[in-house]
């Protein structure tokens, strides 16, 4: 892993537009390929259909031990935009370009391979370099969701995740599981419990969506890969210690998971006290299809997929209050509102989420997320929304011969409760936002993008986000973010 910014934006650049062109000459090799058949052969001399490799290396599906890894750069700019005042955290009324580049070598290893009892142990390591626009500032719903919300820290590689990942199976009966870096089982029994302890993220096990979580290979955005109201518990680069406990069987599962929530708002230290500070989480998920009657099976009569998830979340840490910081500032006790002067030990922050996803056609899957936090203490470890409402989807190339390209389109709707609003507007800093000012409106966000599979685990993706009324102010925007991304799968 380097010490260092892994692809230069130049490059970026560069790899991007020899990508646009070789979409389109690599298009035939991507289709699924037939040998071309002697002549006066048999049909049934012809091969079957290839899928192919969709990472530089195919992985085994055999062996104890797994090694992968990814590198993912996003570039992004903008111009300028209607902005009459700004503030310290405000979105810049300037022509920006920025770029940001993430690495994670990822690790494991089976213990007992494929028993009802398997055991993973997991180590990651990550380098993350570059910056988001405005460094990030400005918006609830951020359009980069690889950069570091912290511009000083380090870009020297560093340990992302530790995990002891332990199965145990309550059945003989074992189904397929697909292999990856979270889970190198590929069979499991089909009711059991997942424990998982030690360093994590937290959306690896919890809201995930197969249509809106991945911003290397989806979305970029932070409120559509994830649900923007689940403050959830995690230091700046997102990561934080704990543990979750999984039940699984044939069509649901239920999780739980407690974390160290950060030291200070958006902070890189843990608070190690889970007695009184501490992250609860709670998630049902119903793999059913909503949809059910309505949508015809597939071409092979097979039936489509679909699942609901419901979550809930109870954060406990040294946070403050909205309304208390507006008071001080109206009595005249501080000359601007500040969050800081109000935190105390043991406040609570809760909320709640829905996460829903349905595939329609062979080539098409919409989702749907709904979240809600009383918004009362201050954001304390993700972004600055109190509602969120999102829906969105996304359409494979097979029509056009391209199975492993993907199209997708999503608008996300942010929203801050009344004395989260009054804090902004009389001048007070969250940790992403504070324009200095505030007329309030909802924060309304379009993204759309294209990815392309060029070849063997190389990806480049074109894209954009249409954002109205950015941090939740009518005062400032409209503006368009482009973006365009290289990814690699190792």
């Amino acid at each position: 892993m380097p010490n260092s910014r892994l692809i230069p934006a130049l490059s970026v650049l560069v790899s991007l537009a020899c990508a646009w062109t070789a979409v389109c000459c690599l298009a035939p090799a991507q289709a699924p390929s037939r040998l071309s058949p002697e002549p006066q052969a048999a049909p049934a001399q012809a091969a079957a259909p290839v899928d192919p490799i969709l990472t530089m290396a195919p992985h085994s599906e055999s062996a104890r031990y797994w090694v992968s890894g990814q590198a993912n750069s996003i570039f992004q700019m903008h111009g300028h935009f209607h902005s009459p005042y700004e503030g310290a955290n405000s979105l810049r009324d300037t022509f920006e370009t920025k770029a940001s580049e993430v690495a994670t070598l990822y690790l494991g290893y089976q213990l007992q391979p494929n028993s009802r009892y398997n055991t993973d142990l997991i180590v990651d390591f990550e380098n993350a370099g570059g910056r988001g626009i405005s460094q990030a500032l400005g918006l609830a719903g951020v359009t980069n969701l690889d950069v570091v919300r912290n511009p000083t820290l380090s870009t020297a590689p560093y340990f992302s995740r530790g995990e002891i990942h332990q199965t145990i199976g309550l059945t003989d009966e074992m189904v397929d599981q697909e292999r990856g870096p979270f889970a190198l089982a590929t069979k499991v029994p089909v009711r059991r419990f997942d424990v998982r302890v030690g360093k994590m993220s937290l959306p690896d096990v919890l809201d995930v969506n197969s249509v809106g979580t991945d911003s290397h290979l989806q979305f970029t955005n932070w409120t559509i890969d994830n649900n923007g109201a689940w403050d959830y518990a995690a230091d700046t680069r997102g990561y934080t210690v704990g543990g979750v406990l999984e039940y699984d069987d044939r069509v649901w599962s239920a999780r739980y998971a407690i974390a160290a929530m950060p030291v200070v708002a958006n902070g890189i230290d843990l608070d190690w006290a889970f007695s009184r500070a501490n992250g609860q989480n709670w998630e049902f998920e119903l793999r059913k299809r909503l949809l059910t009657g309505l949508i015809k099976p597939g071409r092979d009569g097979s039936k489509r997929s679909g699942a609901v998830r419901i979550l809930s979340f109870v954060n406990h840490a040294h946070m403050g209050d909205y309304r208390e910081s507006v008071e001080q500032y109206l009595a005249g006790k501080i000359a601007v509102p500040d969050i800081a002067d109000t935190e105390t030990f043991g406040a609570v922050k809760y909320g709640f989420g829905l996460n829903t996803e349905e595939e329609v056609t062979d080539s098409l899957r919409v989702f749907v997320r709904f979240g809600w936090n009383d918004d009362k203490r201050e954001s304390f470890a993700y972004t600055e929304v109190g509602q969120t409402i999102l829906f969105g989807g996304d359409y494979s190339g097979r029509g056009w011969h391209r199975l492993n390209d993907k199209v997708g389109v999503a608008f996300v709707s942010n929203a801050i409760k009344k004395d989260h609003q009054n804090y902004l507007h009389y001048g007070g800093l969250g940790f992403l936002l504070g324009d200095g000012g505030l007329t309030y409106g909802r924060e309304n966000i379009v993204e759309w993008y294209y990815n392309a599979h060029l070849w063997r685990g190389l990806y480049a993706m074109t894209g954009g986000s249409y954002i109205v009324d950015p941090g939740y102010n009518r005062d400032r925007g409209p503006l368009y973010v482009p973006t365009v991304r290289a990814h690699v799968e190792f």
